[in-house]
């Protein structure tokens, strides 16, 4: 009894030492995110990282409204660096990978025609991100406009507020849809296949979406916000983001 008793108040007493961290982290990455925190706490088993998704946008003004966050990891790097500008962030904003745009429908299509699809007859509702506060939205008007079919589709879009909703929505209420190719990675997105479900929108038709971060205001001198930062720019978080489909450098 006494022993059990030992080993709860040892456990307890981790917990309560444990420190936290709060990570305000672009829909995006939430694919990859799990694999991320399991090797950053191999190493820093003691910090606790509470994760806050969203898009870039409504973060970025969480932030500017005082939001409890420590690190910011954008979609893209307007966002993080109107933070760094006004004195919420205390690190100039570092590309920690590069994002990239792929179609996706949950029922076989002619991927041939290539963005040229999302103009067929039988594409009734397509489905892309905010793209007032989503970065990945934005990227996908900038493909359907090089692409000279957005005045042709315009009236098919429906916006979900984030892009990891934008495959929701794909999914349920869209013919089609843009998302992050890094969502393609998960698990349960395994069967869909490139080519037949899929396909990667030519970068060309838009502008490379390069995803910042930044040690916000609230976390000046915490030494375990700057052990993650370090981490996600290291060699091991960067391999981990390249299996999820990102460019990293």
């Amino acid at each position: 009894m006494i022993k059990k008793l030992m080993l709860v108040v040892l456990i307890l007493s981790t917990l309560l030492q444990a420190k936290k961290l709060t990570i305000a982290l672009a829909a995006n990455v939430s694919y990859a995110i799990e694999d991320i925190q399991k090797a950053f706490n191999q190493k820093h088993p003691d910090i606790q990282l509470r994760i806050i998704l969203g898009s870039s946008g409504k973060l970025t003004a969480q932030i500017k409204n005082g939001a409890p966050y420590d690190i910011f990891m954008a979609a893209n790097m307007k966002y993080p660096q109107s933070l760094y500008d006004s004195a919420k962030a205390i690190t100039k904003p570092v590309v920690y990978a590069q994002g990239a745009l792929a179609m996706l429908s949950n029922k076989e299509q002619d991927f041939s025609k290539g963005i040229n699809l999302l103009m067929d007859s039988a594409m009734h509702k397509i489905a892309i991100a905010n793209p007032k506060t989503a970065p990945y939205g934005k990227a996908s008007i900038d493909a359907f406009k090089s692409a000279k079919i957005y005045k042709s589709i315009k009236s098919k879009l429906i916006y979900a507020e984030s892009i990891s909703q934008t495959v929701s929505y794909t999914m349920t209420a869209a013919d089609i849809g843009l998302i992050a190719a890094s969502s393609l990675y998960s698990d349960t997105m395994q069967k869909y296949q490139e080519n037949r479900h899929w396909i990667a929108i030519d970068r060309a038709l838009y502008e490379p979406i390069k995803q910042g971060i930044v040690i916000l205001k609230r976390a000046k001198d915490n030494k375990e916000a700057k052990a993650f930062y370090d981490f996600i720019l290291s060699n091991e978080a960067k391999a981990i983001l390249k299996r999820y489909g990102y460019i990293v450098q």
